[in-house]
């Protein structure tokens, strides 16, 4: 369709890029500008294209989109009446960066690049008034890229902490054997993730047919039992199917019966199944009232995730279970095996997660909470494939030389703040701090364990101090490793190296110590201990400062 001179002259005059323009001037360039109708949906240029011409808008509205990496379109502006696009091709002359396609019936006025350049070098205010909307342009870009950054921090930040979130969630319920006690952490670990103020976890019992869960009431532990299909718990227990509600009571399957007793008010519920690694359903999450707000598409993500990890959990605890009825120290150590190779799986999912998330973030704060992350995991991977190698009589060491100072250092900087929490004190005297041929990661666990026992051993006390000391003795090197607390009781010092031996703990698989003991005899060292009781044990542990070759020994 073609316009007369007076119809585009008209239209130049309301556009952004001439409003400084005197009248004659539009008058006289009128006639360079090509009248244009486009269809909604219709392309005006795409990405790549070499048509570097200038369009104004006469009416209409028109989209600007990029595809990303990703093979997505991303929307970076849209334009409408009395506006312009095409600018950055004008002044850098090279291919369409981007795609602009009409999103209504649009009219536009289209201006060739040599004919601009020619108006630009024979009337300034165009140029200006370019450059002013380009300004005008970078300063919006600024703040949207301000906001999209904002917004990708906190989506990252929500996620690293979910990740992180799962990733202690998954330490938890692999630390412990006792299923009262794991159901316990799953659900903390569940209402804690997802913000909800609280929360039941229902096992289902498919002998009776119905899901069981233990409650508080009236200061006492008990047990409350439902058939399978009944109440929102039931129906999710039966099916399989998440059900949310924002409004429990309007919900006939809700059995406001639990709020009667419990003297609760439940308003919204997310609840999901709890499926075992070959979708077996094993237990329902029922969460409540999450805190200021509804729940979420990353609360069932969540609860999906930490599920998988759970009903490993909970699997091998039943295992274990089952295995100590029989034959206690024979089933241990079977089943330590089968504990120790499952954890792998959820660390490794975890460190996936970390990773590709890692790729898809542009923000630096979330980099290093990732990095961190991923650090961490790798690190209790590591002990983990260590335990687990125990089990199996592997022994794998990694020697490098090292500076003693400095890995020392980095050790007890970490073990001294576990230390403070439980108001202890270090003490550092290193004689030697100059090489040392050895598997890093393994003396660490060596210390690990080591200061586990002896925070232990110091419970109760008003203070205590765990010494840490270095020489160097006819080449080789001596730690010790002292604390202030109980001692070890004569009746069992003999034991203390022995597989699956655990003295006073509620906690632990009772191969710490078997564990430090293997490790300085992979390294052709060796371990002795003092002990008073009442006054404290002294570790003292000797290595070989050069690696021992067979030719040598």
């Amino acid at each position: 369709m073609k316009a007369n001179i007076d119809t585009i002259y008209s239209l130049l005059r309301t556009n952004k890029l001439f409003l400084t323009v005197p009248t004659h001037q539009l008058q006289e360039i009128s006639y360079m500008f090509r009248y244009i109708e486009v269809l909604p949906g219709d392309f005006i240029f795409r990405e790549g294209d070499t048509d570097n011409s200038l369009f104004l808008i006469a009416d209409g509205m028109v989209q600007i989109s990029k595809k990303t990496s990703y093979g997505d379109e991303m929307e970076l502006a849209i334009f409408e009446k009395n506006d312009f696009f095409g600018e950055m091709e004008l002044l850098d002359n090279l291919p369409r960066s981007a795609t602009t396609k009409a999103l209504v019936k649009t009219i536009l006025l289209k201006l060739d690049y040599d004919t601009f350049h020619l108006l630009v070098e024979e009337n300034h205010l165009i140029g200006f008034n370019l450059l002013k909307q380009l300004s005008a342009r970078l300063r919006k870009t600024d703040l949207a890229v301000i906001k999209q950054v904002e917004a990708t921090r906190k989506s990252a930040q929500k996620r690293i902490d979910l990740l992180t979130s799962l990733f202690e969630a998954a330490k938890k319920v692999n630390s412990s054997l006792d299923l009262d006690e794991l159901l316990k952490i799953i659900l903390d670990t569940a209402t804690e993730g997802t913000n909800a103020d609280r929360g039941t976890l229902y096992m289902i019992d498919y002998e009776k047919e119905e899901i069981w869960s233990k409650i508080l009431q009236n200061e006492s532990i008990s047990e409350i039992r439902m058939p399978l299909g009944k109440g929102i718990a039931g129906s999710v227990a039966q099916t399989g199917d998440v059900i949310y509600t924002e409004d429990a009571y309007k919900d006939p399957r809700f059995n406001p019966e639990i709020d009667r007793i419990t003297g609760y008010h439940t308003r919204s519920i997310l609840c999901m199944p709890m499926k075992d690694k070959n979708g077996h359903i094993i237990g329902v999450f029922q969460l409540l009232n999450k805190e200021n707000e509804l729940f979420k598409k990353e609360d069932e993500k969540f609860i999906e995730a930490l599920s998988a990890h759970a009903s490993i959990a909970i699997e091998n605890a039943r295992v274990t279970q089952e295995m100590l009825l029989n034959e206690r120290y024979s089933a241990v150590g079977t089943m330590a095996s089968t504990i120790l190779h499952d954890l792998k799986s959820p660390m490794h999912t975890i460190k996936i997660y970390t990773e590709a998330l890692r790729k898809i973030s542009g923000n630096e704060e979330a980099l290093t909470l990732a990095d961190e992350i991923i650090k961490q995991i790798d690190k209790l991977v590591s002990m983990v494939q260590e335990i687990l190698d125990f089990t199996r009589g592997v022994s794998t060491t990694n020697m490098l030389e090292v500076e003693i100072g400095e890995l020392f250092d980095t050790i007890l900087s970490f073990l001294e703040k576990k230390l403070k929490s439980h108001n202890l004190k270090l003490i550092k005297k290193f004689e030697y701090t100059g090489p040392c041929v050895l598997d890093p990661d393994k003396i660490e666990r060596i210390f690990l364990n080591i200061f586990n026992n002896s925070i232990d051993a110091m419970s109760g006390q008003e203070s205590g101090v765990i010494t840490v000391s270095t020489k160097s003795i006819n080449n080789k090197l001596q730690i010790m490793i002292r604390d202030t607390g109980k001692g070890i009781p004569e009746e069992i010092r003999d034991k203390i190296f022995n597989p699956f031996f655990s003295f006073g703990k509620k906690h632990g698989t009772g191969l710490g110590m078997s564990i430090v003991k293997k490790i300085i005899e992979e390294h052709n060292g060796m371990i002795e201990f003092e002990t008073e009781e009442e006054k404290g044990t002294t570790f003292y542990i000797y290595l070989p400062l050069r690696l021992r070759t067979p030719f040598l020994d």
